[in-house]
């Protein structure tokens, strides 16, 4: 199976605090890997750093091939925070982001918000949706560049059990198609269904890791 992701000894230092610390994975192809860990673990740093949006402070990191940062395009970030214009609609919001693509092929709008489950003809404001419409937008965003690495920081956060199950559901049709899916959450047994690895930080180092076999 092709490497999506390999990190050697990743460490990431703000002055002598360590948010990471000497981090080694390696990260499969078409494989969900959930991170586990209390607050301040180092989990949102660790999807920062393959999201090319930090910088290791010491260790080795390739992500689809290269750095992080010349594989930007090619990935996903959805941060906790949703990264959408609450005055705008789905559809204007979406619209905005894909100009920002312009050297990769995205998704229509409407064929975006589809596959998460919203009907691209809701013209209320992003503002006035349930947090759970919020996700389901915020992954539409993420979805807009067809990503083939997606980074979801905390996807179920505040969703009640359905809409959590609906963006569960969601996640499984992704990896389905070969993509491969990181993502933070405190809610192991929500999770645990979709993770083919599960791994736990502590203090910025990995704790554990829980494999799940490989089928044929």
């Amino acid at each position: 199976m092709s490497i999506t992701a390999q990190l050697e000894n990743v460490s990431k230092l703000y002055g002598t605090f360590a948010a990471l610390r000497k981090v080694s994975l390696t990260m499969e192809t078409g494989r969900c890997y959930v991170l586990l860990g209390e607050n301040g673990a180092g989990k949102s740093t660790l999807l920062r750093v393959l999201a090319g949006l930090l910088r290791p402070t010491y260790g080795t990191l390739h992500v689809l091939g290269t750095s992080p940062q010349e594989a930007r395009e090619r990935i996903g970030y959805m941060s906790h925070a949703p990264m959408l214009y609450d005055e705008y609609t789905a559809v204007e919001n979406l619209e905005y982001f894909a100009d920002l693509y312009r050297e990769r092929p995205c998704l229509d709008s409407a064929a975006a918000l589809r596959s998460v489950g919203l009907d691209p003809e809701l013209r209320r404001p992003v503002g006035q949706y349930s947090q759970g419409m919020r996700q389901r937008a915020s992954l539409a965003r993420v979805l807009l560049s067809q990503p083939e690495l997606l980074l979801l920081d905390e996807p179920f956060s505040n969703m009640d059990i359905g809409s959590a199950h609906q963006m569960l559901d969601l996640l499984a049709g992704i990896k389905a198609e070969g993509r491969t899916i990181v993502l933070t959450t405190h809610q192991r047994e929500l999770a645990e269904p979709l993770a083919d690895s599960l791994i736990t930080l502590t203090a910025g180092s990995v704790s554990a890791t829980t494999e799940k076999a490989v089928h044929a």
